[in-house]
């Protein structure tokens, strides 16, 4: 039985501290669209996410204006477009970014994840095929995202991969210079990536997952902070116990709207991802929870502490709620997206070392970082072999998504747009990484991924 005193509280945290479910992701296995002709292919990948998305934005709709909860963001995720297209005889891959651009476009979702290749140990010609693509595909569509793979604790990490991925990473810059480099925002590079995340730009559907299912991300920076104004000056304990019920709240409360959606659309429900994923609006912020906990200004000394302290309480109070959570889970620190973590590279707190180090703890890793312009692929290059080291020891997911913005440098700022937000312009070190990069091959899995 829903009580009134659940339904109030559900209604203030919609009105007043930006709860919202931040996205409803379809997942589509585009495994019985591999073709040897790359047209006849192309037509399968299209028809197909057309005939299982015709309905799923206004069914979308039509729930969110039924519970009263927004649902920002409609996306759809698909199999790692490098095993699909791998099976034609293209000798490139931007017709069928073009081709998921339109049916996003027909589905009127507002991105699209899976351009996507699993490299971590090594490349087939589909995969080397793809990361080529990948800077005029970003260049020539507006709804598409792209992730790479690179490293995973059992592999280790595909250095030859880290080291394209740079080059990648400056071309897309370069192609879409006239508009502050975003397609760099579209292309994430992993380290243990997981086949069910519902956030984009790093959203693809696993093969391992079912031929479609909707995967569900809920969020509420807003929500943990003023129920953390409620305690302030108390210990720990009780920090730890009013995120980890918050958690349970904010998840329980999208489960339900996921699941009505689901049963609409006669689509598996696949996972909960609670993930705290700021906005540039303010009352949005992770910086400002972890101020809240105590920290003057985001980056300052106790901050990785902070960020660890939240990550594990929301994913406890996650995991309680619901028997699906799944995707990330945790805290994000996209600095171009939240507007306590912009002010704080403005006042010279939060610098790209402090965040390597917060990454060690989060649910992502160094999340929409502009950088300027001129910085070398080598250095982005070792900027993705630090994270992906992270990842590896630690087992967990790490990623990056660096924008090198072509034309500017410190003291200017990248503005990108909507959820996107806006980045002022972080130093990186002058230091060379260029002979470590040079070396090529794969560092090795860490002893302790051998667990048989």
């Amino acid at each position: 039985m829903i009580k009134s005193k659940n339904i109030l509280e559900t209604v203030k945290m919609v009105d007043e501290l930006k709860f919202d479910i931040r996205t409803i992701t379809m997942g589509i296995s585009l495994l019985d669209c591999a073709d040897s002709d790359g047209e006849k292919s192309r037509i399968k990948i299209y028809d197909k996410i057309a005939r299982l998305s015709e309905h799923f934005v206004e069914t979308v709709e039509a729930t969110e204006k039924e519970f009263g909860i927004p649902i920002i963001n409609k996306r759809i995720s698909v199999t790692p477009i490098s095993i699909i297209a791998g099976s034609s005889n293209d000798v490139d891959y931007i017709k069928y970014a073009e081709i998921l651009d339109k049916a996003a476009d027909v589905a009127g979702v507002n991105f699209l994840g899976g351009f996507s290749a699993l490299v971590h140990k090594g490349f087939t010609k589909g995969d080397e095929i793809l990361i080529r693509s990948i800077p005029q595909a970003l260049a020539v569509t507006n709804k598409v995202c792209a992730s790479v793979n690179v490293a995973t604790t059992k592999a280790g990490i595909n250095m030859d991969a880290v080291r394209i991925m740079g080059e990648v990473i400056k071309e897309a810059a370069y192609l879409t210079r006239d508009k502050d480099s975003i397609g760099c925002a579209k292309l994430v590079v992993f380290a243990n990536a997981v086949e069910d995340n519902p956030f984009m730009a790093g959203a693809f559907h696993g093969t391992g997952e079912s031929e479609t299912c909707l995967s569900v991300g809920v969020s509420g920076p807003g929500v943990v902070k003023n129920a953390l104004e409620q305690v302030r000056g108390q210990d720990f304990t009780t920090v730890c116990e009013t995120i980890k019920k918050t958690a349970f709240k904010i998840t329980r409360a999208g489960e339900v709207v996921a699941k009505e959606v689901s049963r609409r659309l006669d689509i598996p429900f696949g996972i909960m991802d609670l993930s705290l994923a700021p906005t540039p609006e303010v009352g949005d912020s992770v910086a400002r929870i972890l101020e809240e906990i105590g920290i003057e200004a985001c980056g300052a000394h106790g901050t990785t502490a902070a960020l660890a302290l939240l990550n594990d309480a929301v994913k406890k109070g996650g995991i309680m709620a619901s028997s699906n959570v799944g995707g990330l889970s945790g805290a994000f620190i996209p600095v171009s997206e939240d507007e306590g973590m912009i002010e704080a590279v403005n006042r010279g707190s939060l610098n790209i070392e402090k965040l390597e180090a917060m990454t060690c703890v989060c649910s992502v890793g160094l999340d929409m970082i502009a950088i300027p312009g001129d910085t070398k692929a080598s250095t982005i290059s070792a900027i993705i072999a630090d994270e992906c080291a992270i990842g590896v020891i630690n087992q967990k997911s790490t990623a990056v998504r660096l924008i090198p913005v072509y034309g500017k440098t410190l003291g200017d700022t990248a503005e990108f747009g909507g959820l996107l937000g806006r980045a002022p312009i972080m130093k990186v070190s002058s230091f060379s990484s260029d002979d470590f990069i040079a070396r090529g091959g794969r560092i090795p899995a860490p002893i302790h991924s051998f667990k048989n």
